[in-house]
């Protein structure tokens, strides 16, 4: 029993650390903004949010709003596309 709990214990911090194989050493991309570090995934995203937004404003100016069917997902493909885009462009990952 006690051979079964040392590798269920190494199994278990195995299991912990394998997610931090993503992380860098360097730390993650950041920004400076008003004197604190803001994280470039939530900036990315809220570029995306906006886009998404914005997205939803020309599909009701333009009519394709009663045309188009799910507009709740092609607004968030949209913003998706608009984050994701934002991120390759600059941190080049």
């Amino acid at each position: 029993m006690e051979q079964h709990n040392r590798y269920a214990s190494k199994f278990a911090a195995l299991a912990l650390m394998l997610p931090l194989g993503g992380c860098e050493t360097q730390g993650a991309p950041q920004f400076i903004l008003f004197g604190a570090y803001f994280p470039g995934w939530m900036f990315c995203a809220l570029l995306g949010i906006f886009g998404a937004i914005g997205a939803r404003i020309l599909m009701v100016i333009s009519g394709l709003s009663g045309v188009l069917p799910y507009q709740l997902f092609i607004c968030i493909a949209v913003g998706l596309v608009i984050a994701v885009a934002c991120w390759l462009f600059w941190f080049g990952r």
